[in-house]
């Protein structure tokens, strides 16, 4: 249940001393052979990109790497030229503790943004957790377990898929993220492990295919990070022929890559910082998916909307405002809206429904929202969470 769930990658975590708490901070995610293999990425829209993301990206070139360092407690985000710095320097650190090349590790950091790395701890913590390198569930947990920040449970998966030629697929993943998630990618990172036989190129497409209705359809805060980071690495252990960008192995690479990347994006949701509800919300029969997308993503990040549900109320109106608002197109007119399976608008405007059944399923945790614009065959699904006072507690000062 783990990027170790691949045969032929192992993990690490431990804790350097990054975090003043002495928890977990320090991960690593590496080839059992320290052989570089297929990787790809997909990384935050901010334009302040923190300084992993900067050496990660210069690293990707290529489309090949050995390993994955990362850290929590500290962002290295606008550290300026130093932080760069230091950002090589964890990737040479864990070069030299494999053997392999600096430009073959990536790197990654959460934590406080503006703030220096602390670099003795990382000079030391490295070459320890290059040590401690293992394949098992164990392993695997660790190094999750020391990705988190304010995270309350690790979070990983592991997928098993058919190509269709009688070869099996495996994809293994590990992530962190509970608040600051909007779509765009936005303070999470997660990297993944898969025997899939695939070049630099197809990955990368197939990657960007699974994060675009997973991570990217996630909405906690609608913060965007400086951060987030996606990373896979493929062995091609599964064997025969490379996958090529068309076709059934293809499709089932995206099916496998996308399915774990869906199952961390829905554990990332049910661990946003202070949420009550967990939504599910569908908009259907707009123009175009894009559209879809865009009018999902306005309702899922509107504060009134995620405050409604806080306080249990399916206050339709909020979310058809939200639609008109999102610049998909609609009439309004011809605007359903239905909470748990409960049409409480048509025609855009209130339907008879029995009140009391809508209100006793406000109280579940799980909540489905369906918007049918009635349009056109575009569709989309997003995730998002309510807004409670222990969110904004959470976040008062610096997290």
């Amino acid at each position: 249940m783990s990027v170790t769930s691949v045969p032929g990658f192992e993990a690490a975590g431990i804790a350097a001393g990054i975090k003043p708490s002495g928890n977990p901070d320090l991960a690593l995610v590496a080839t059992a052979d320290r052989r570089p293999v297929t990787a790809a990425g997909v990384f935050t829209t901010n334009l302040a990109q923190a300084a992993p993301v900067l050496v990660s990206r210069a690293h990707l070139v290529d489309g090949r790497a050995a390993a994955v360092i990362a850290n929590s407690g500290n962002a290295n985000a606008a550290t300026g030229e130093s932080g760069r710095a230091d950002a090589r320097r964890m990737c040479a650190l864990t070069a030299e503790g494999l053997g392999v090349a600096p430009t073959d590790v990536l790197v990654c950091s959460t934590g406080l943004i503006g703030i220096p790395m602390p670099m003795a701890p990382v000079e030391t913590g490295v070459p320890a957790v290059c040590a401690e390198l293992a394949a098992g569930p164990d392993a695997g947990l660790r190094a999750a377990t020391a990705l988190m920040t304010t995270d309350t449970l690790p979070k990983q998966t592991v997928v098993d898929a058919a190509l269709g030629d009688g070869r099996h697929l495996h994809v293994g993943g590990m992530a962190k993220g509970a608040a600051m998630l909007e779509p765009a990618m936005a303070t999470m990172l997660a990297v993944l492990t898969t025997d899939a036989p695939v070049g630099p190129d197809v990955l990368h497409r197939a990657l960007e295919r699974a994060v675009q209705d997973s991570f990217n359809a996630l909405v906690v805060d609608a913060c965007t990070s400086t951060n987030d980071t996606v990373l896979v690495l493929a062995n091609g252990g599964a064997g025969g022929a490379e996958i090529g960008p068309s076709g059934p192995a293809y499709h089932a690479l995206v099916e496998a890559l996308s399915a774990a990347c869906d199952d961390l994006a829905h554990q990332m949701a049910a661990d946003a910082e202070g949420a009550t509800k967990l939504v599910r919300l569908t908009v259907r029969g707009a123009r175009t998916a894009e559209e879809a997308r865009r009018a999902a993503r306005g309702v899922a990040s509107s504060q009134l909307v995620q405050c409604s549900l806080y306080g249990q109320d399916p206050y339709w109106g909020r979310v058809l405002s939200e639609l008109g608002a999102s610049g998909a197109f609609l009439d309004p007119e011809r605007v359903d809206i239905a909470y748990n399976g409960i049409t409480v608008c048509r025609d855009g405007v209130a339907a008879l429904h029995d009140e009391l059944a809508v209100q006793a399923s406000m109280t579940r945790r799980d909540i489905e929202i369906v918007c049918d614009l009635h349009a056109g065959r575009g569709e989309a699904t997003v995730r998002f969470t309510d807004l409670t006072h222990a969110y904004i507690d959470e976040n008062m000062g610096t997290s």
